[in-house]
Protein backbone atom coordinates (compact mmCIF):
# COMPACT_ATOMS: atom_id res chain seq x y z
CA UNK A 1 0.00 0.00 0.00
CA UNK A 2 1.44 3.39 -0.93
CA UNK A 3 0.41 7.05 0.53
CA UNK A 4 0.71 10.26 0.61
CA UNK A 5 0.57 13.05 3.06
CA UNK A 6 -1.07 15.91 2.86
CA UNK A 7 -0.64 19.11 5.20
CA UNK A 8 -2.80 22.48 5.20
CA UNK A 9 -2.07 25.43 6.80
CA UNK A 10 -0.71 28.96 6.44
CA UNK A 11 1.35 29.04 9.54
CA UNK A 12 3.01 25.72 8.45
CA UNK A 13 4.46 27.46 5.24
CA UNK A 14 5.05 30.10 6.79
CA UNK A 15 7.30 28.46 9.61
CA UNK A 16 5.42 29.55 12.59
CA UNK A 17 4.13 25.93 13.37
CA UNK A 18 6.52 22.97 12.58
CA UNK A 19 4.86 19.92 11.13
CA UNK A 20 5.00 17.44 13.75
CA UNK A 21 1.99 15.29 12.27
CA UNK A 22 3.54 14.39 8.66
CA UNK A 23 6.36 13.11 10.64
CA UNK A 24 4.33 11.32 12.58
CA UNK A 25 2.32 9.46 10.41
CA UNK A 26 5.13 8.68 8.49
CA UNK A 27 6.72 6.77 11.26
CA UNK A 28 3.24 5.21 12.29
CA UNK A 29 2.29 4.13 8.60
CA UNK A 30 6.12 2.61 8.30
CA UNK A 31 5.40 0.53 11.32
CA UNK A 32 2.59 -1.09 9.18
CA UNK A 33 4.50 -1.77 6.19
CA UNK A 34 3.36 1.21 4.60
CA UNK A 35 5.06 3.24 1.92
CA UNK A 36 4.58 6.81 2.25
CA UNK A 37 5.37 8.20 -1.53
CA UNK A 38 5.00 11.97 -0.74
CA UNK A 39 4.41 14.33 1.56
CA UNK A 40 3.18 18.22 0.64
CA UNK A 41 2.20 21.19 2.54
CA UNK A 42 -0.27 23.45 1.34
CA UNK A 43 -1.96 26.76 2.46
CA UNK A 44 -6.02 27.45 3.32
CA UNK A 45 -6.65 27.44 -0.18
CA UNK A 46 -9.45 25.28 -1.62
CA UNK A 47 -8.33 25.49 -5.29
CA UNK A 48 -4.94 24.48 -4.39
CA UNK A 49 -6.46 22.00 -1.93
CA UNK A 50 -8.37 20.38 -4.78
CA UNK A 51 -5.54 20.14 -7.46
CA UNK A 52 -3.35 18.46 -5.73
CA UNK A 53 -5.69 15.41 -3.40
CA UNK A 54 -7.33 14.96 -6.90
CA UNK A 55 -3.95 14.41 -8.37
CA UNK A 56 -2.78 11.92 -5.55
CA UNK A 57 -5.89 10.10 -5.16
CA UNK A 58 -5.53 9.39 -8.60
CA UNK A 59 -1.63 8.31 -8.28
CA UNK A 60 -2.04 6.64 -4.78
CA UNK A 61 -3.89 3.64 -2.63
CA UNK A 62 -5.20 6.64 -0.18
CA UNK A 63 -4.54 10.36 0.71
CA UNK A 64 -4.72 11.20 4.43
CA UNK A 65 -4.91 15.15 4.75
CA UNK A 66 -4.25 16.96 8.10
CA UNK A 67 -5.40 20.43 9.26
CA UNK A 68 -8.19 23.11 8.28
CA UNK A 69 -11.18 21.55 10.00
CA UNK A 70 -13.66 23.04 11.79
CA UNK A 71 -15.80 26.39 11.01
CA UNK A 72 -13.32 29.43 10.91
CA UNK A 73 -12.99 31.11 7.37
CA UNK A 74 -9.41 29.54 6.80
CA UNK A 75 -10.45 26.42 7.61
CA UNK A 76 -11.01 25.43 4.09
CA UNK A 77 -10.01 21.70 3.86
CA UNK A 78 -12.96 20.00 3.79
CA UNK A 79 -14.23 22.35 0.64
CA UNK A 80 -11.36 21.51 -1.10
CA UNK A 81 -11.80 17.96 -0.84
CA UNK A 82 -15.30 18.14 -1.35
CA UNK A 83 -14.28 19.92 -4.95
CA UNK A 84 -11.61 17.22 -5.39
CA UNK A 85 -14.34 14.67 -5.37
CA UNK A 86 -17.47 17.40 -7.28
CA UNK A 87 -19.11 16.53 -4.51
CA UNK A 88 -20.95 19.50 -1.70
CA UNK A 89 -20.47 19.91 1.40
CA UNK A 90 -23.18 19.32 3.84
CA UNK A 91 -24.63 18.62 7.27
CA UNK A 92 -23.80 15.20 8.35
CA UNK A 93 -26.51 13.53 10.57
CA UNK A 94 -23.47 10.92 12.32
CA UNK A 95 -21.37 13.81 12.83
CA UNK A 96 -23.81 15.51 14.82
CA UNK A 97 -25.14 12.73 17.03
CA UNK A 98 -21.92 11.82 18.26
CA UNK A 99 -21.58 15.75 19.26
CA UNK A 100 -24.68 15.36 20.85
CA UNK A 101 -23.76 12.19 22.68
CA UNK A 102 -20.37 14.23 23.56
CA UNK A 103 -22.60 16.81 25.53
CA UNK A 104 -23.00 19.66 22.39
CA UNK A 105 -26.35 20.74 21.58
CA UNK A 106 -26.77 21.68 18.29
CA UNK A 107 -27.14 25.65 19.66
CA UNK A 108 -23.65 24.68 20.93
CA UNK A 109 -22.20 23.98 17.90
CA UNK A 110 -20.65 26.79 15.34
CA UNK A 111 -22.09 26.81 11.89
CA UNK A 112 -20.09 24.54 9.52
CA UNK A 113 -18.56 22.26 12.84
CA UNK A 114 -20.65 19.23 11.23
CA UNK A 115 -20.33 20.27 7.29
CA UNK A 116 -18.69 17.40 5.62
CA UNK A 117 -18.11 16.22 1.54
CA UNK A 118 -21.41 14.39 0.64
CA UNK A 119 -21.34 10.74 1.14
CA UNK A 120 -18.46 10.42 3.14
CA UNK A 121 -18.01 8.54 6.54
CA UNK A 122 -17.73 10.71 9.50
CA UNK A 123 -14.75 10.33 11.93
CA UNK A 124 -15.38 11.17 15.59
CA UNK A 125 -13.01 13.22 17.02
CA UNK A 126 -12.80 11.99 20.63
CA UNK A 127 -9.81 14.48 21.49
CA UNK A 128 -11.77 17.49 20.69
CA UNK A 129 -14.82 18.69 18.12
CA UNK A 130 -14.39 19.05 14.33
CA UNK A 131 -14.72 15.21 13.18
CA UNK A 132 -12.95 14.00 10.31
CA UNK A 133 -13.83 12.33 6.75
CA UNK A 134 -13.26 9.38 5.02
CA UNK A 135 -14.76 9.18 1.09
CA UNK A 136 -13.30 6.98 -1.37
CA UNK A 137 -10.02 6.46 -0.78
CA UNK A 138 -8.82 10.20 1.20
CA UNK A 139 -8.86 10.47 4.96
CA UNK A 140 -9.33 14.23 5.91
CA UNK A 141 -7.97 14.35 9.88
CA UNK A 142 -8.02 17.37 12.20
CA UNK A 143 -4.78 19.39 12.26
CA UNK A 144 -4.42 19.70 16.10
CA UNK A 145 -1.70 16.92 16.79
CA UNK A 146 -3.67 15.15 19.68
CA UNK A 147 -6.86 14.95 18.19
CA UNK A 148 -4.81 13.96 14.66
CA UNK A 149 -3.18 11.33 16.39
CA UNK A 150 -6.52 9.80 18.39
CA UNK A 151 -8.38 9.72 15.07
CA UNK A 152 -5.99 8.23 12.95
CA UNK A 153 -5.55 5.31 15.70
CA UNK A 154 -9.03 4.58 15.32
CA UNK A 155 -8.45 4.14 11.79
CA UNK A 156 -5.19 2.74 11.33
CA UNK A 157 -6.21 -0.95 10.78
CA UNK A 158 -7.55 0.58 7.24
CA UNK A 159 -4.01 1.15 6.20
CA UNK A 160 -1.60 -2.57 5.31
CA UNK A 161 1.74 -3.29 3.66
CA UNK A 162 4.48 -5.58 4.04
CA UNK A 163 6.17 -5.33 7.63
CA UNK A 164 9.97 -4.11 6.58
CA UNK A 165 13.09 -4.34 9.26
CA UNK A 166 15.74 -1.60 9.52
CA UNK A 167 18.87 -1.75 11.27
CA UNK A 168 21.67 0.89 11.73
CA UNK A 169 25.19 0.30 11.25
CA UNK A 170 27.64 3.64 13.15
CA UNK A 171 30.67 4.69 11.01
CA UNK A 172 33.14 6.83 12.21
CA UNK A 173 34.62 7.45 8.56
CA UNK A 174 34.08 10.02 6.02
CA UNK A 175 31.21 9.08 4.61
CA UNK A 176 32.59 9.57 0.85
CA UNK A 177 35.57 6.67 2.18
CA UNK A 178 32.72 4.38 2.44
CA UNK A 179 31.54 4.19 -0.92
CA UNK A 180 33.32 1.03 -1.62
CA UNK A 181 32.06 -0.92 0.89
CA UNK A 182 28.37 0.19 0.46
CA UNK A 183 28.33 -0.83 -2.87
CA UNK A 184 29.98 -4.18 -1.35
CA UNK A 185 26.70 -4.68 0.56
CA UNK A 186 24.54 -3.84 -1.81
CA UNK A 187 25.81 -7.28 -4.27
CA UNK A 188 26.22 -8.86 -1.32
CA UNK A 189 22.56 -8.39 0.65
CA UNK A 190 19.26 -7.65 -0.90
CA UNK A 191 19.02 -4.52 0.88
CA UNK A 192 18.13 -0.65 0.89
CA UNK A 193 20.85 1.55 1.90
CA UNK A 194 20.73 4.43 3.46
CA UNK A 195 23.72 6.85 4.58
CA UNK A 196 23.19 10.05 6.95
CA UNK A 197 26.35 12.01 7.71
CA UNK A 198 27.03 14.30 11.05
CA UNK A 199 29.71 13.73 13.33
CA UNK A 200 29.56 10.22 12.32
CA UNK A 201 27.67 8.13 9.56
CA UNK A 202 24.85 6.43 10.31
CA UNK A 203 24.20 3.83 7.20
CA UNK A 204 20.95 2.49 7.67
CA UNK A 205 19.79 -0.90 5.78
CA UNK A 206 16.34 -1.88 4.99
CA UNK A 207 14.81 -5.37 3.72
CA UNK A 208 11.41 -8.03 4.01
CA UNK A 209 13.47 -10.03 5.60
CA UNK A 210 14.80 -9.97 9.32
CA UNK A 211 17.40 -12.17 8.75
CA UNK A 212 18.82 -10.51 5.69
CA UNK A 213 19.31 -7.46 7.60
CA UNK A 214 20.86 -8.80 10.47
CA UNK A 215 23.36 -10.52 8.65
CA UNK A 216 23.82 -7.30 6.07
CA UNK A 217 24.35 -5.00 9.55
CA UNK A 218 26.63 -7.66 11.17
CA UNK A 219 28.72 -7.86 7.91
CA UNK A 220 28.77 -3.83 7.72
CA UNK A 221 30.41 -3.46 11.40
CA UNK A 222 33.05 -5.44 10.35
CA UNK A 223 33.98 -3.45 7.45
CA UNK A 224 33.85 -0.15 9.01
CA UNK A 225 35.95 1.76 11.75
CA UNK A 226 33.20 2.00 14.72
CA UNK A 227 32.96 5.36 16.95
Amino acid sequence: MNVAVVTIGDELLAGRTTDTNATWLCERLAERGVTVERVTTLPDRVGDIARVVNEYRAEYDAVIVTGGLGPTHDDVTMDGVAAALGRSVEEHDDALAWLEADGYSRGDLASGTAELPAGARALHNDAGVAPGAALESIYVLPGVPAEMKAMFESIEDEFTGTPTYREAVVADEPESALLDRIAELRDRFDVSVGSYPGESVRIELEAGDEATVTDAAAWLRDQVESP
